[in-house]
């Protein structure tokens, strides 16, 4: 069933509320009547009415101070106003009229034909304005919901793109990072460091202290990474088991080796106990870093693989140490 629309009559006189009510008989109008402007401002906050049709002449508060009140309220100020009067054609009361806020003039006897066509117009705005909002609504609504379902594309996107163990990067993200710092360093040329760290004896500290603890040691190493890193655009990325990628945009070799010297020092100041370790009798990595200027010569495969070569290397030579290269 149609919402029927709100249509306020203001008129001291009852008699003259009949006459409305005869001329307009549209089923989709509810006629509300009141019998003074004190009425009307009541029954104006409490209904949204699509047009008022006022007497101007009535005791106490006549129909230009009820319309001049109306118009000062933030919520009454919009409602057409048809002024229903017999007082003078005059300009000078019409221009009165117009200045409180009325938009037309019905004079009496009014012709019912006139009547009818001015409140159908405001009938149909109001239905039109309704639609709108309710339109606008709607879409405000939708807005939310795209906004919420993007917020859930992204949360699920950070998961999918994290190791749930160690909260850095997986594969896939780091991936997806590395290629984007690697075009964005080329088309500016700028250089980019990358380390590839690995536990040292990480398989024997498993065997002998155990899978969970192994857990937590790769725990606590990821957040010494992590906190070693000084800039938002670095990152790390679980490489693989007890393995680790460091991706340093915009860095030289120097800018490099000092995180790699932080990594160090970090991890002697956490001190873990590793008897398994060879001499060292505590948690150490190997490292391997390689510098180069992204081009499209050079694919970041290569700098993967350079610093892959050198933490073999690193290792090779006693552990607990790093090697690098720029690449030329």
């Amino acid at each position: 069933m149609n919402e029927k629309v709100d249509i306020l009559i203001v008129d001291d006189k009852k008699e003259n509320h009949l006459v409305m009510e005869s001329v307009l008989t549209d089923k989709e109008l509810n006629l509300v009547k009141a019998i003074s402007g004190e009425e009307a401002l009541k029954l104006c906050l409490s209904h949204s009415f699509a047009v008022i049709l006022m007497d101007v002449q009535m005791p106490n508060m006549d129909g230009f101070e009820a319309a001049r009140l109306l118009r000062s309220i933030e919520k009454t100020k919009h409602i057409p106003i048809i002024f229903v009067t017999a007082i003078s054609k005059e300009q000078k009361s019409i221009f009165r009229g117009y200045e409180v806020g009325a938009v037309d003039y019905l004079f009496k006897p009014f012709d019912p034909i006139i009547l009818r066509s001015k409140v159908n117009i405001f009938k149909e705005m109001y239905l039109q304005r309704r639609l709108i909002e309710k339109q606008a609504e709607e879409l405000a609504v939708k807005v939310e919901e795209l906004n919420r379902m993007e917020e859930e594309k992204q949360l699920l996107e950070s998961i999918s793109m994290e190791d749930s163990l160690t909260q850095t990067y997986n594969r896939r993200g780091y991936e997806r990072l590395f290629n984007i710092h690697w075009k964005n360093c080329a088309r500016y040329h700028l250089p980019l460091s990358l380390i590839l760290l690995d536990m040292d004896h990480f398989k024997n500290y498993n065997d002998h202290y155990g899978h969970v603890s192994g857990d937590e040691v790769l725990k606590d190493v990821s957040n010494v990474l992590m906190e070693s890193l000084m800039r938002s655009e670095d990152f790390v990325g679980r490489f693989g088991g007890e393995e680790f990628i460091i991706v340093l945009p915009n860095t030289p070799m120097d800018g490099a080796l000092l995180v790699a010297d932080r990594i160090n020092d970090e991890l002697a100041k956490l001190d873990i106990k590793h008897e398994y370790n060879d001499d060292f009798g505590r948690v150490t990595v190997s490292m391997g870093i390689a510098m180069a200027m992204p081009s499209q010569a050079l694919s970041p495969i290569q700098i993967i693989d350079q610093a892959d070569e050198l933490l073999y290397k690193a290792k090779n030579s006693g552990r607990n140490r790093y090697m690098y290269k720029k690449i030329e």
